[in-house]
């Protein structure tokens, strides 16, 4: 029997080391656009922008553990190219390879803008530094966690750095729109500049160019504009991918529909039912994480399969704050509370966000977990 990973990050490496943890023993091969053994992307627009930062982006395991100690042959630097569920086999580099089980984790790819860098990759994060090292003005183009965490690097240097966003609310989608409201005091509090409903029309050589005539003037340009899923090897294989955004529909098992496929993290979009069966594709390190392993699981041994009810976590550190968000923002109503902004559906806690407690979030994780009813939550936050 052949497990193929076609995805070399977090997700995919999951998906490995649950595949070895389940006692299974066969063959596994890890395919990886990227030349690099699976790496961590959170730290590349973190602590890797600092200016005593590490020096090299490091992988999770060296490849002698790959391949000895997990037994995974690696094809490194050589995406996927098609995929022939009939036949079930994955085209890579000219050459057919069999599985009879597959765990799609190709991720996302960062939405460019002509001009201006991006910060996905451990080559797009040492360009970044390296401007950042020479006293770059910086101009963020997209108020995101990304843009947010870049301008925050730049501001640790004590660079000139403004942030320009096309919504009047930055994150509204993210945290929706009362968060979002709340942690632009972060930005102004810093000394970052906010440009919110601002179009840029272009990026050239003297800087960004605004809607209406306007040029700041920048060393640096940063999109952070979002991300779309690595499926255009996909097209045309039979697999759903979603009208918006092409990522693979999977339903609550992360079953991608042809016997055999699971898809995993930031490409796969799936139903939870800890909310309703709300279908969401989500790009966050445990989600990867999680996903990544139970794909494996499934894939291996479809019969027991079970939906997964994980409750979504993510963080981002903006100037020394750590940002921290559980469940969905996808809610009935928005409530900021005892320094808390939490999330109802129906008449239950769906979601919440807070800044600088840690301890606390994770109370409110469970909480969402266990389906509490809404006034207890207003309740524990002190607010009802």
């Amino acid at each position: 029997m052949t497990l193929v990973v076609v995805g070399a990050s977090l997700a995919g490496l999951r998906a490995v080391e649950s595949a070895r943890r389940t006692g299974y023993r066969g063959r596994i091969v890890l395919v990886g656009a990227e030349e690099h053994l699976p790496y961590d992307r959170p730290p590349l627009s973190k602590a890797f922008l600092d200016a005593g930062g590490p020096s090299r982006v490091e992988p999770f395991h060296p490849e002698a553990v790959l391949r000895d100690d997990l037994g995974v042959e690696l094809v490194l630097g050589a995406p996927a190219e098609s995929l022939d569920t009939g036949a079930r086999e994955v085209a890579v580099a000219g050459t057919a390879v069999r599985y009879d089980a597959l765990v799609i984790a190709t991720g996302a790819t960062a939405r460019r803008l002509p001009g201006a860098r991006t910060l996905r990759t451990a080559e797009d994060a040492v360009a970044v530094r390296a401007a950042l090292d020479a006293g770059a003005r910086t101009v963020v183009i997209g108020a995101g966690f990304i843009g947010s965490e870049v301008a925050s690097a730049a501001r640790r240097r004590g660079l000139p750095v403004t942030i320009v966003e096309a919504s009047a609310v930055p994150l509204a989608r993210a945290v929706g729109e009362t968060a979002g409201a709340r942690l632009i005091a972060l930005h102004h509090a810093a000394g970052t500049e906010l440009r919110l409903a601002t179009e840029v029309t272009g990026v050239a050589g003297d800087g960004v160019h605004l809607a209406g005539g306007e040029v700041l003037p920048a060393d640096l340009v940063v999109a952070g504009i979002g991300a779309v899923p690595a499926t255009g090897w996909l097209e045309g294989s039979g697999l759903t991918l979603h009208e918006r955004d092409r990522g693979v529909v999977c339903d609550a098992t992360l079953a991608a529909g042809p016997p055999g496929v699971y898809a995993a993290g930031d490409v796969a979009h799936v139903p939870n039912p800890l909310f309703d069966g709300l279908g969401v594709r989500l790009e966050h390190w445990t989600n990867a994480a999680e996903q990544g392993a139970a794909a494996a699981r499934h894939a291996l041994d479809p019969a027991s399969a079970r939906p997964l009810e994980a409750v979504p976590y993510f963080w981002s550190d903006w100037y020394g704050r750590r940002i921290q968000f559980v469940g969905t923002p996808h809610a009935d109503e928005v409530v900021s509370a005892g320094g808390v902004t939490l999330y109802r559906r129906g008449d239950r806690l769906a979601g919440a966000l807070t800044v600088d407690r840690p301890r606390e979030i994770m109370k409110y994780r469970r909480r969402v977990a266990a389906r509490s009813p809404w006034t207890e939550a207003l309740a524990f936050a002190g607010a009802a």
